[in-house]
């Protein structure tokens, strides 16, 4: 186990993000400031009282403004107080030297990670379709982007001019590759559309966006403004699952491709959340002579959560050092 975990650290290492661990029982815990953090936030986080910070601002000469702290100072909970670790003070004084412009450390990035908001989901429960494209502009079979396209939703279904909806595609039911238990359909957005014309039970659209070939029969549902950023988040809990499919159905996938896990929110998963793949090694029978147990396992990619449901999410794949494959397990360290 310490080997496992040493090797899932150094991969964290690798992808440029390290998140401070902060310590339990009653050793003194150390927290990192970060970029955006304030006196108000950090007394709510360890003391579960926001209106802590003015005694904690009083007995930290070196803040000056309670509500911004630099990033990189250390701030430390022991005895029941917070207190800003300070410098070192020399005994030997300074050489002097000539004044020179003073500059403010630099921020600390938040790692974040772009999305297009057409990662797509597991729908766990099927949910029927709001409405359905029901033609194409002179019937052609695939639409993009400003093309025209027609929908069964009018006037009598609450339809209005203006109106948005997204564009998705249902899969047959996917079941778990482990379990063969059914863990939903495949939800996959195709893009958006805009009502431009109305009719008592038809409609006449315009599509504003599209990730993929739109054509008759795809379903809309009103749409919500997705996320186009995800920030990376520590998680507080060891968990471990699997891959249950992929957003092109292809059986391997690689560094950019997306993958949708048997983790959600009952699990405690939470978007911005790191997994990590890994795969057992098997020893080879031929060159041992004695049982030598279970080897620590390979750590093959890192995923990170995007969307969340009750016990499926969607992941996208930031690094890959070898082949991923649906069903291959998926492990989330506290802390990393």
């Amino acid at each position: 186990m310490p080997m496992k975990k040493t090797i899932l650290t150094m991969l964290a290492a690798a992808l440029l993000y390290a998140i401070p661990a902060i310590a339990v029982d009653e050793e003194p815990q150390t927290y990192l400031i970060q970029q955006g953090d304030t006196l108000w936030g950090l007394s709510e986080k360890f003391m579960k009282d926001p209106h802590y910070w003015p005694d904690l601002w009083v007995k930290s000469p070196g803040v000056g403004n309670p509500h911004v702290i630099f990033p990189g100072q250390k701030i430390i909970f022991r005895n029941g107080k917070l207190e800003i670790e300070q410098a070192p003070v020399s005994n030997t004084a300074p050489p002097v030297q000539a004044p020179a412009s003073t500059k403010a450390p630099e921020p600390v990035k938040e790692v974040v990670f772009s999305v297009t908001g057409g990662e797509g989901f597991i729908e766990e429960s099927e949910q029927k379709p709001f409405g359905t494209i029901i033609s194409t502009y002179q019937n052609r079979q695939l639409s993009g982007e400003d093309d025209i396209v027609y929908t069964n939703l009018g006037r009598t279904r609450g339809g209005k001019i203006g109106d948005r909806y997204s564009i998705y595609r249902k899969s047959s039911a996917i079941s778990h590759p482990v379990t063969n238990m059914i863990a939903g359909h495949k939800v996959i957005p195709l893009g958006t559309l805009q009502i431009a014309e109305l009719e008592d039970t038809v409609s006449k659209a315009i599509i504003t966006k599209s990730y993929q070939e739109i054509g008759p029969g795809a379903q809309l549902t009103p749409y919500k403004e997705k996320k186009k950023v995800v920030a990376l988040k520590a998680s507080d809990r060891d968990l471990t699952g699997y891959i249950i499919e992929t957003k092109t159905g292809n059986k391997a996938i690689a560094t950019g491709d997306v993958a949708y896990l048997d983790l959600g929110e009952a699990h405690g998963l939470k978007t911005g959340n790191m997994v990590y793949v890994v795969r057992d090694v098997l020893p080879d029978p031929k060159f041992i002579d004695l049982q030598v147990g279970k080897l620590p396992p390979e750590v093959i990619g890192a995923l990170v959560i995007v969307e969340t449901n009750k016990t499926t999410s969607t992941a996208l794949v930031v690094k890959s050092i070898d082949t991923i494959y649906r069903s291959d397990r998926v492990e989330m360290l506290k802390g990393r």
